[in-house]
Parts: C-alpha cells; sequence; structure tokens
C-alpha cells in the first residue's frame, strides 16, 4: 500500500480560499494574508486536510491575480512575503496543507519577461511568448479564438507582429516550446517549494503548449450544422491546435520530477477540454510520473441528476486506470451550485445537505469553495457593481464570475459582515447575511454543521476515502453505490428526485446497518433503513455498512 503520510493528497479534501473575498484587515475593503491566517481555525474545525488559495502574487489585476507580474512576489494588496510565511506556519500547526495557484500558461503584459520580449525580435526574450507574422493582408495568423471573446491574437507595433493570448490580451501566452520558459517557470516553482508549501493547483493546465505550426482549428459539427447555442463564440471551435498538445506531457514530467525532490508534495491540475477533457485528464495523471490528480467541468455545470454523476464517475474510471481525480461542486469561475441545482419547490439547505455527503463519499479528492458551507447561494449584482472582466464584456447574456466570488459573511450583524471595516471590493449580498458562520454554529442541523459532520464521517471511513467504487441499478433519479477498502463496505444511497423514492436493497446484498450521518431526520434529508428496504425522502441520501 501506498505511503499514506507522503499520499496525503489520495482522498483528501481541500478548501478553496479566494484571498479576496475571504478577510480583509487593513479596511481596503479586500481580503488579505493576514485575514486568511486569522480565519484558519475556522477552516480547521471543518475538517479538511488542504487550503488551496487562489492568486496572491504581484499583478496589475486585469483578471483578479491570474494575470501575473512577479510570481515569486506577494500583491501588496495582500501583504508581503513575511505575511506569507505566517500563514504557512499557522496552517502547519492546525494540521493544514497550502496549495497555492500557479498560473504557469500565461503572463500579465507587466511581467518584465513581456515587456523585454516586446521590444524587439532579437532581444534575449524575443521567443519567450509565442509571436507570428500577420497574414499578408494584415490579419491574425490563425482563427484561435480567446476564451474571453474575440480573436485570441494580439496586434503589436513595435514588434509588427501578432502575439497569442488565449485569455485577456493583457495575458500573453508562454511559449513552452522554448526551454528556457520552461526553466525559468520551474525556477519559480521552486521558490515556492522552499517556502514551504505543500503543493500546487496548476490553472489552465492543458494550456501550457500551442501547435508550432499555428495550425486553424475545425469548427464543431454542431457550428457546421447551425445548431450550435454557445453564448461564447470560443465554444464554436474543436479545439484540437491551440491547446492540449502532446508535448505538455514533457513539461508535467519536468514538473513532477521537480516536486518529487522535496517528498510529500503534490499538485493538482485544471482541465479545460470540452469532450476530451476526460481523455486529458488521463494521459496527465497517468504513469505516476506527472500530476497527482486533475479536475474538470464535469459536476460544475447545471446538470443535477444520478444519471449524470454515475455518468461521470463511470466515464473516469473507464478512461483513467492509475490516475486520480479531485471532484467539485463549485469554485470561483462558476455559479454556486446550491444556485445551479436547487430547483422551484427545493430547499436551498436541503441541496446543500445533500451535495455535502454526495461529495464526501465520491471515489476521489475533493474540493470545497469558501462559503459553500454555509450555504451560500449565488449574488445577483448590478451591471455597475462588477469587477469581472468577463461579465462585463459578455453581459447580459453572461453575468460573469462575480456573483461567486462576494466577500465571506462571518458576523450576521457586524459592518459588511465581519469581512471589512472598509467598502467591500464586492458588495456583501443582504440574503448572506443570515447564513454568517455566528449563526450557524453551534446550531446541529445548520448547513455549516452537516459539512463538520460529513467531513468528520469521511475520515472514520477510509473507504470513502481512497476505497473502490462500484454502482448498483436503482432506477429513477436514485444513485447507489458501494465503497469498499479492507473489508469495510459501505453503501450509499442518493434520492435526487423532488418526491419521495423507495428502493429494494439487492438480496445479495447482506445485511445493511446505518452509518451515523451528517444530516438526520430530524433536520434534514437522511434515508429511512426499513424492512422492504429505503425509503428515501426528496434529496434523500443514506450511508450504511454492508455485513
Amino acid at each position: 500500500m501506498a505511503d499514506e503520510k507522503t499520499e496525503w493528497w489520495r482522498g483528501c479534501v481541500i478548501y478553496q480560499i479566494y484571498p479576496r473575498s475571504f478577510q480583509d484587515t487593513t479596511g481596503d475593503g479586500s481580503g488579505d494574508l493576514k485575514g486568511i491566517t486569522s480565519r484558519l481555525a475556522h477552516v480547521a474545525s471543518l475538517g479538511v486536510d488542504a487550503v488551496w488559495l487562489s492568486p496572491f502574487f504581484k499583478s496589475p489585476m486585469a483578471d483578479m491575480g491570474y494575470d501575473v507580474s512577479d510570481y515569486c512576489a506577494v500583491d501588496p494588496m495582500f501583504g508581503i512575503s513575511e505575511d506569507f510565511d505566517a500563514l504557512v506556519a499557522e496552517a502547519h500547526r492546525l494540521g493544514l496543507k497550502i496549495i497555492i495557484d500557479q498560473v504557469l500558461s500565461h503572463s500579465s503584459d507587466k511581467h518584465d519577461w513581456f515587456v523585454e520580449s516586446r521590444a524587439s525580435r532579437d532581444n534575449p526574450k524575443a521567443d519567450w511568448y509565442v509571436w507570428a507574422d500577420a497574414r499578408p493582408d494584415g490579419s491574425a495568423p490563425n482563427n484561435w479564438l480567446s476564451l474571453f471573446g474575440g480573436p485570441a491574437w494580439e496586434w503589436d507595433s513595435t514588434r509588427r507582429q501578432y502575439y497569442m493570448h488565449n485569455f485577456l490580451a493583457s495575458q500573453p501566452d508562454l511559449n513552452f516550446h522554448n526551454p528556457e520558459v520552461q526553466d525559468a517557470l520551474l525556477d519559480t516553482v521552486r521558490f515556492w517549494l522552499e517556502r514551504g508549501v505543500d503543493g500546487f493547483r496548476l490553472d489552465t493546465v492543458n494550456y501550457y503548449v500551442h501547435d508550432r505550426w499555428l495550425r486553424s482549428n475545425p469548427p464543431l459539427a454542431s457550428s457546421v450544422a447551425g445548431t450550435n447555442a454557445e453564448t461564447n463564440s470560443y465554444l464554436y471551435q474543436e479545439h484540437l491546435f491551440d491547446k492540449t498538445q502532446p508535448e505538455n506531457l514533457a513539461f508535467l514530467k519536468r514538473f513532477r520530477a521537480l516536486l518529487d525532490e522535496y517528498g510529500g508534495r503534490a499538485a493538482v491540475g485544471e482541465v479545460g477540454d470540452e469532450t476530451r477533457s476526460l481523455q486529458t485528464l488521463a494521459a496527465y495523471t497517468s504513469g505516476g510520473d506527472k500530476l497527482n490528480m486533475c479536475y474538470t467541468f464535469d459536476l460544475l455545470g447545471p446538470q443535477f441528476s444520478a444519471a449524470h454523476v454515475r455518468g461521470c464517475v463511470e466515464a473516469f474510471a473507464a478512461a483513467v486506470a492509475d490516475g486520480w481525480v479531485c471532484w467539485a461542486f463549485s469554485n470561483h469561475d462558476v455559479v454556486r451550485h446550491v444556485s445551479r441545482w436547487t430547483r422551484p419547490g427545493d430547499d436551498p439547505d436541503a441541496v446543500a445537505r445533500f451535495s455535502i455527503v454526495l461529495l464526501s463519499c465520491l471515489r476521489g479528492s475533493i474540493c470545497l469553495y469558501q462559503g459553500e458551507e454555509l450555504g451560500l447561494e449565488e449574488a445577483e449584482l448590478a451591471f455597475e457593481d462588477l469587477r469581472d472582466p468577463v461579465g462585463i464584456r459578455f453581459w447580459p447574456g453572461v453575468k460573469g464570475r462575480d456573483g461567486c466570488r462576494t466577500p465571506m459573511v462571518w458576523e450576521a450583524g457586524a459592518d459588511n459582515a465581519g469581512f471589512s471595516l472598509g467598502k467591500p471590493w464586492l458588495p456583501v449580498p443582504a440574503g448572506h447575511r443570515s447564513r454568517a458562520v455566528d449563526v450557524q454554529n453551534g446550531k446541529d442541523h445548520s448547513v455549516l454543521s452537516a459539512y463538520r459532520s460529513m467531513l468528520a464521517l469521511r475520515k472514520r471511513h477510509p473507504a470513502l476515502i481512497s476505497g473502490s467504487i462500484r454502482f448498483l441499478d436503482a432506477g429513477g433519479d436514485v444513485l447507489a453505490f458501494i465503497r469498499e477498502r479492507d473489508g469495510e463496505r459501505l453503501l450509499c444511497v442518493f434520492n435526487f428526485a423532488g418526491e419521495p423514492a423507495g428502493w429494494a436493497l439487492p438480496p445479495d446484498l447482506g445485511g445493511v446497518e446505518v452509518v451515523a450521518l451528517a444530516v438526520d431526520a430530524a433536520g434534514s434529508p437522511a434515508g429511512v433503513l426499513e424492512e422492504a428496504g429505503l425509503a428515501l425522502p426528496p434529496l434523500g441520501c443514506f450511508v450504511g455498512r454492508i455485513d
């Protein structure tokens, strides 16, 4: 069996913190590293294993820190390097690992590397970014599109060439075909390893390498047929050449070799690859010499059904023989799952409780996003309050990502719910105050209590952390599976429907006894074990031990 101390990431629970929205200690309306440190006790009380920090590096903040101008410096908005060191020390004291967000595919156009690269075609860093000549008519080199709208090429009048950007024009793509670029990026990774970080979340990990020959992407079949109704033109192409190139695997092996020098470190990659996500995840996590785990957007969408969840998990198992997945229902880029999945007539708190039981029972590591332990719903913001460039550009068809990035609510009666004494960078929704941490603390049937109880249950049962998974046919909108490890067998059953459901236990299953759940009949939708089988209320869930 693998060493569970060095493989702490396998089956771990990660808590994502969006630094700008977690806790402000200076009164400027933006969260900071000292604020995170002051609230780590809350994070530890949930029973999580690690904290993922979204970017806190020096940045012009055109894309809220995902446009890095210095990979080895803390942005003054968040504090100083010593504040980060103190955060790591406190996290480790509390038994928490620290994972930082590395944005390697692109930098800010304010980064010294790009400033030098764009100065001429023959300087030492001229080939550090993806530059290309215009076509004879002056148009872009090919048809590649930016995920944030428009072409993926920006004209530069100094070099009289185009440079590539998968995201904002102020986020030029680094040229991974240049070994010097890879070396420089790995040096920045080593810098943070030396400062004591335990792992890395790799942003847009399949975007690192582009096609050397700059071949244009073909249209999707649905686009050719005229049936594509996406709001973002990026989704009208099949992205064969602007990302997910085979050369990326060699860099990931270099990255993993560096991690392995330090022992007990881990990396989780974000894979956004439309229809190829599972194949990409398989390639990036197989063999034990690349990433430890990846996550996709399969469970970050609007689909909420037993069939969808089973399909995603089984497809992963079929595609990935020896890799590992990290499941998440919410993050800083998508509508909060309580809002996505609450149907007319559903209780949002019931959806929140149901979700944490389901997430905790899936095979893989899991990632929570700040505020979901409170059952926070997506914030409705006015256009004038938006800060996200995606929302500002695509409004009103797409409202952007600010609705899931509003400040954490700590104290219902305090100024700005305890987040800041100054005006917050995004409004604190009035409806979030009643879900503040101080309101839910100590309440047996609160969403916060359900999270703590369920994560404690997961820790008590190794089968839930890293056991095998086998699905059972349950019918209707009921999901049933068995988790097994070291002789322990757990039956997990979930009723996704908005009405009660019954399920007769398979006759060859054996006896089943109830395992204490984070949710129970007094305040949440727990299933009831009867002689005839399981009686599941709407959004009911059941976990039992099989004899």
